[in-house]
């Protein structure tokens, strides 16, 4: 394959061209509990398909809690307005969400047996941007984004971005000029070419990191709203708040192809029927706006399958807690922690999302096997689609504290494997099966760029 203007072959000028692309060989997987990188072999010619070929411990055991991590370049470094033909997709930006440390991961010579070429410590961050408890990270045209979840003493807010420079990985600072009333983060993208940049709101550190704040969350004192910021100025544009009673806004999915200017955003938990739900987020006569395109209900369940967590209330939430849009954006997946479903929509038509077809494995309640006969602990959650649209891989973890709450049993990491058919339809893979040994699994990032990594500039 050729390379694009001399760049890095993995970075694409369209969601199209990366859909072209050659099929993964490798996924990188946060493990945690102890923390580290997992290295999984996807490549169904070698005699090491499916299975963990390399382990990076790092070096601080389980105080950094790996959670989410990133690419420190993609094809974003082709827009006009930033060509980076020097940068290259190599090195894995990790963050530690409850250390807030950074560890800079080289997978260049080998990336089967990638290495950590530097450490960037907590004390720099929280003196450089006023942040703490980093979490998403973005590759830009500007440099690497980083969302964080509190301010630097780790007690509440704001949250924000900050920036880590491309070329040497230091510390810029804190991105917003003009935050707004934004309190809570989590999640962030944007719609790059009509510099408008989008952020979500989970909790801060005191809600979230002791557990699941059960009064807190009958009081609607987690996040609900999205945040809209002009790229350019760095400024708070506009609040679109979903309604109280919709607690925790997490994932946010937009649009791959740049003319488009909507997305999806996930929600946990409505307070008044333990729903999860699917916004779309546009534009309408200049102002942003939010619908409600999905909701999946709590399923009643028998109190003595539950965990305390969930006795009184005699039912399984789905606890929507991550998405993937494809990048033709013809089909969207979200995965049901609660329940233990992976459900595929249509949404071609993004105010008009159809149902299309769902797999279970595991779930809080009546855990479904793995179709190996293996049994499966947690749920469906983070999930990572291959670029051409016809392999998705998930783990099972969500949070350490959360997990415990609501699979006290325990959760023995694993990644599974579902095979799609190209006009929709899914089938778990009975022989893909990774367990991991002793640790949780949570985010998944493929060599050369995924569905969730890459922004593109060219339609």
């Amino acid at each position: 394959m050729s390379k694009w203007f001399g760049t890095d072959p993995t970075f694409y000028p369209s969601p199209r061209s990366a859909m072209e692309a050659p099929t993964e060989k490798l996924a990188y997987v946060a493990l945690l509990n102890p923390d580290g990188i997992g290295v999984i072999d996807l490549d169904p010619d070698s005699e090491t398909y499916g299975k963990v070929i390399y382990k990076l411990d790092m070096p601080h055991g389980v105080e950094d809690e790996l959670h989410h991590f990133g690419w420190n370049a993609c094809s974003s470094a082709l827009c006009p307005t930033a060509f980076h033909p020097q940068l290259e997709r190599r090195y894995l930006i990790v963050p530690g969400i409850r250390s807030s440390r950074i560890y800079i991961i080289d997978t260049k010579p080998d990336p089967k047996k990638p290495k950590i070429i530097r450490t960037i410590e907590p004390e720099e961050i929280k003196q450089r941007t006023g942040y703490s408890r980093l979490h998403t990270v973005h590759c830009g045209p500007e440099g690497i984004f980083i969302s964080a979840l509190g301010e630097a003493n780790g007690n509440g807010g704001p949250g924000g971005l900050l920036l880590l420079d491309h070329f040497n990985f230091n510390v810029l600072g804190a991105w917003e000029i003009d935050r707004g009333p934004q309190v809570f983060a989590y999640d962030f993208w944007w719609h790059i070419a009509h510099d408008i940049t989008i952020t979500s709101g989970w909790a801060t550190p005191d809600l979230f990191e002791n557990g699941l704040n059960l009064n807190a969350l009958l009081q609607r004192k987690y996040g609900h709203s999205l945040f809209f910021f002009d790229s350019k100025t760095r400024s708070f544009v506009e609040e679109v708040d979903l309604g109280d009673q919709h607690q925790m806004v997490l994932e946010l999915r937009p649009a791959h192809n740049p003319r488009k200017t909507y997305g999806f955003a996930s929600v946990v938990i409505d307070v008044t029927n333990l729903a999860s739900s699917i916004w779309v987020w546009y534009q309408d006569n200049g102002k942003w706006n939010a619908r409600k395109i999905i909701e999946i209900p709590a399923v009643p369940t028998d109190p003595n399958l539950l965990p305390p967590a969930l006795k009184d209330i005699g039912a399984v939430p789905p606890l929507v807690t991550d998405m993937v849009l494809s990048l033709d954006d013809r089909f969207l997946y979200v995965s049901c922690w609660g329940t233990g479903e992976l459900i595929q929509y249509d949404v071609s038509d993004p105010f008009d999302a159809k149902l299309i077809d769902k797999v279970k494995i595991g779930g809080i309640a009546n855990p479904v096997p793995h179709p190996s006969g293996k049994s499966m602990t947690g749920g469906v959650q983070m999930v990572e689609l291959s670029r051409d649209g016809k392999r998705a891989y998930f783990t099972n973890s969500l949070y350490k504290t959360w997990d415990e709450q609501f699979y006290p049993t325990g959760i023995q990491g694993a990644m599974v494997k579902v095979n799609i058919n190209s006009n929709g339809g899914m089938k778990i893979d009975k022989d893909f099966f990774v367990e991991f040994d002793g640790v949780r699994a949570h985010q998944i990032r493929l060599d050369g760029g995924d569905c969730s990594t890459d922004t593109f500039c060219y339609p």
